[in-house]
């Protein structure tokens, strides 16, 4: 795997036990360009005996990978945060080309990404237990803490790199072993990263990575077999609920990352300059494919036709087309019916009375471009306030007081991130206690911090990843009494 540049060279088989292998069935399935449909590979397709494998190589290697120095399984993330910043352009291009995101983003997501590792390589060395004398006297209390063990993570097509590197690093730097199963539209660039990971040393059988069309049946024998002892997960809540009811089973530790309904809250007493730009980078960014992507604008009643009017110049204004272009700024939507359930919600909010300033129809020829969209006079029953957008539209609604904002900000089954917009201390400490939301975007759009915990309440799901909270997701306490 020397250039990425060209799909031939990234690692199509299944990885599982430090082996390049071939699906047991010889199954495969081809992996397609969004922006014009063509095929870029064809990938091995695992079958649920694949998936066992997978999870008795992991099984295997666990114990030896448990007792391998903290510095060593630090070294080994960062010699990969170097490798992968030193081909970010590969790296870059092979997500743009399976994902459809522009090149300029997708050299982001390699930069955030890699920071996981690198965060993540200096918190393997600061895994810490505890010693203490009992408060009654006479024994001592020790606290210990180690690997959680085999973990099984599925991740998404819209964050193909970063969504792997956030969870691989901790447990790497954990000391558990692992099977990957990333998003069958996007599994290039996992298995680009996989097969980096072991350049730079990664033991056989600690990273074990398969790729399949039949996610739920390659991935319920794992999560309900007794070697497994944790699953994470990224993407939408309907699957979220479906993997912690089967998680119940083995009472595995569980990380769910899921579905967002975001609010964009403007304050009358806002720089509306940085509300738009802000809303610019909540909404835009990765195409509005994001959990984390501004869902619901809502907009003080005295600054929101100003406010929608600049957005709808601004979105108007960005060039549509495939990301691998110089000048493009928005690139295609990840499938035909990804852009066919945005276009719903649009003309469901339409035909209810609301009004596209900007975009709104889908456009002719290949791909499946959408163009940036700004909706105004959306009324509250519309569908596009309450389902996930995933897709470039901008919903603007308005309120006129601070406990309207936040009851309709708080109006909603998700929490994961809110963005307020306001230049007054008291209001912005106020209302950011008062949302309902695991993380808030105060005067900023964006939220993502390798350096930060990362996760949401209610149906966005629970756990965090990033900062010193995410290591402790892959970490068990074990307490030590002695006697004198």
């Amino acid at each position: 795997m020397a250039d990425l540049t060209q799909t031939q060279t990234v690692p199509t088989r299944l990885l599982i036990g430090g082996e390049w292998v071939g699906a047991s069935s010889g199954g495969t399935f081809e992996v397609r360009n969004p922006a014009d449909d063509g095929v870029l590979a064809t990938v091995a397709d695992a079958t649920p005996d694949d998936g066992l494998r997978a999870l008795g190589a992991a099984a295997d290697a666990q114990a030896g990978w448990r007792a391998t120095e903290p510095r060593e399984r630090g070294e080994i993330l960062r010699s990969a945060f170097e490798l992968l910043v030193e081909r970010s352009d590969d790296f870059a291009r092979l997500m743009t080309l399976e994902m459809g995101k522009t090149l300029a983003e997708a050299k982001g997501e390699v930069t955030y990404g890699a920071e996981f590792f690198r965060w993540f390589s200096e918190e393997a060395v600061r895994v810490h237990g505890r010693y203490a004398e009992a408060p009654a006297g006479g024994s001592r209390l020790i606290t210990m803490k180690g690997p959680v063990g085999p973990t099984l993570m599925i991740t998404p097509w819209n964050f193909p790199l970063a969504m792997g590197t956030r969870k691989i690093g901790p447990a790497i730097a954990a000391g558990c072993t692992m099977v990957v199963k990333p998003a069958a539209e996007t599994p290039l660039t996992m298995l680009a990263l996989a097969s980096l990971l072991e350049e730079v040393g990664l033991p056989p059988g600690v990273l074990n990575v398969i790729t399949t069309t039949d996610s739920g049946g390659v991935c319920e024998p794992l999560i309900t077999d007794s070697r497994l002892r944790k699953l994470t997960f990224t993407g939408s809540t309907a699957v979220g609920k479906k993997l912690v009811a089967q998680a119940s089973d083995q009472l595995l530790r569980v990380s769910m990352e899921l579905g967002g309904n975001a609010p964009f809250v403007v304050f009358d007493d806002a720089d509306l300059d940085a509300a738009v730009d802000g809303a610019m980078l909540a909404k835009m960014r990765n195409i509005g494919e994001a959990c984390t992507s501004a869902n619901r604008f809502l907009v003080h009643s005295s600054l929101a036709q100003p406010f929608a009017e600049r957005l709808a110049e601004r979105m108007g204004s960005l060039t549509v087309g495939d990301g691998t272009r110089d000048g493009v700024d928005v690139g295609p939507l990840i499938t035909e019916k990804a852009r066919a359930g945005v276009h719903e919600l649009v003309e469901d909010a339409v035909s209810a009375g609301a009004r596209a300033l900007v975009g709104g129809s889908v456009p002719d020829g290949p791909g499946h471009f959408y163009p940036p969209t700004v909706l105004v006079e959306v009324p509250a029953t519309a569908r596009v306030f309450r389902e996930e957008i995933f897709g470039p539209v901008a919903p603007v609604t308005t309120f006129d007081t601070e406990e309207e904002a936040i009851a309709k900000a708080n109006d909603t089954e998700y929490g994961l991130v809110a963005y307020v917009f306001t230049q007054g201390h008291a209001r912005a400490i106020r209302v950011s206690e008062a949302l309902e939301f695991g993380m808030v975007g105060l005067n900023t759009g964006i939220v993502s911090n390798p350096a930060a915990p990362f996760g949401g309440v209610k149906h966005s799901g629970f756990g965090r990843e990033g900062g010193f909270e995410g290591i402790e997701e892959y970490l068990e306490t074990k307490y030590v009494g002695s006697a004198l």
